[in-house]
């Protein structure tokens, strides 16, 4: 059992009944304010979890106190991006990952990678009713017909066409 309240906006206090039989309070008076109406508590099997809302984003550097008012680390959730690292240096990843997609972007690539890449690139370009043709085309002929026709490749079963030089076997 969990008796949960917050009586002002800058005091907590909890009751729960450990399976012990014993109760348990806890009683808080917090550095800054908080949303009571806002704040939930959950029981689960090892613990029982608080969350108090915050009026503004600022972080806290520690949960109570008595009113005094330090000095607010405004809290930006999304700025760069930094992650912790124990290195000397630090690096904007998502910097890195743009300049990859570039690089891949404007590499040049030959023979059957070229290719592949050409057909990869008509592929997402293309409309819904070009990649119909190119999967239906591609499939019925089993990898010997790529088309981009729709309108001819949708009313009709594509037959295996293989190159000249090449015969054609069912295994």
């Amino acid at each position: 059992m969990v008796h949960y309240k917050s009586v002002d906006s800058s005091f907590m206090s909890a009751s729960v009944r450990l399976p012990s039989g014993e109760d348990y309070n806890l009683k808080l008076v917090l550095l800054h304010s908080i949303v009571p109406e806002q704040s939930t508590f959950k029981v689960l099997s090892t613990k029982v979890e608080i969350k108090m809302k915050k009026p503004e984003a600022v972080r806290w550097e520690k949960l109570e106190g008595q009113g005094d008012s330090p000095k607010l680390k405004q809290f930006t959730p999304d700025t760069q991006h930094l992650y912790p690292s124990s290195s000397h240096y630090t690096r904007n990843w998502d910097k890195l990952v743009v300049e990859i997609k570039e690089e891949e972007k404007n590499e040049k690539l030959e023979g059957d990678a070229a290719l592949n890449k050409l057909f990869q690139q008509i592929y997402s370009d293309g409309t819904d009713e070009v990649k119909r043709a190119m999967n239906k085309s591609f499939m019925e002929s089993g990898g010997t017909v790529l088309s981009t026709n729709w309108s001819d490749v949708g009313k009709r079963k594509v037959e295996v066409n293989p190159p000249d030089d090449m015969e054609w076997k069912k295994f």
